[in-house]
């Protein structure tokens, strides 16, 4: 099955995690990125994303050279931005037709998760959706906890998919 995992990563806990789910799946990875990054690390940052957010703006994405369509699987990360996937995803998600996919995926937030979970399934209703994942701050918790979450939560999806 050829595997494909997608992300957008703010401040690098979603890359953190989207390459071990990578790694652990002997995917290929998508690693969306703005044309125009706002890489500020006070209280603009959240105005800004919650301003996007709020606005529902669709940033602009530097090219990249991967297809959803080309994957079976394809595994969705994001930051969770005011109860929800970044705008960046959203762009995505309007450049890209997924369609009768295996999908899951996985969201890193300081706070609380919102309803990222229930957006997304909303957004990818087309798909067969076979599971998603939360982590609160990775990189600044136990690193090696949160990679063998990744590990077991890869390997559940490996046996959903064996058994489908």
């Amino acid at each position: 099955m050829k595997s494909l995992v997608v992300y957008y990563s703010f401040e690098g806990d979603t890359k953190f995690i989207g390459d071990a789910i990578a790694k652990e799946l002997e995917a290929d990875v998508l690693e969306l990125t703005l044309v125009k990054e706002v890489k500020s690390k006070d209280y603009m940052k959240t105005y800004l994303g919650e301003k996007q957010v709020l606005m529902k703006t669709e940033p602009l994405l530097k090219l990249y050279d991967k297809k959803p369509q080309d994957y079976d699987l394809i595994i969705i990360g994001t930051p969770v931005w005011s109860g929800t996937f970044a705008p960046a995803l959203r762009t995505f998600f309007r450049l890209e037709e997924i369609k009768g996919k295996n999908i899951a995926f996985f969201y890193c937030f300081t706070v609380k998760a919102g309803r990222v979970s229930r957006r997304m399934k909303k957004r990818l209703r087309r798909n067969d959706f076979i599971g998603d994942i939360g982590f609160k701050d990775p990189l600044k918790g136990d690193k090696d906890i949160a990679l063998k979450r990744v590990e077991r939560w890869v390997a559940g999806l490996k046996e959903y998919l064996t058994d489908k």
